[in-house]
């Protein structure tokens, strides 16, 4: 990863944006962030 000047061998970094019912409807957000979290807290 580089940004701002750091460079970090191996890292990995996750952007999102939640738009309509997905930011909305609290119900809707968890269920939509639960499909990608995993035990270790990690995106698959």
């Amino acid at each position: 990863m580089t940004a701002h000047g750091i460079r970090k061998p191996r890292v990995s970094m996750v952007t999102r944006r939640m738009l309509g019912s997905f930011r909305d409807d609290p119900t809707t957000h968890q269920e939509f962030l639960a499909v990608f979290e995993s035990p270790g807290g990690q995106f698959q």
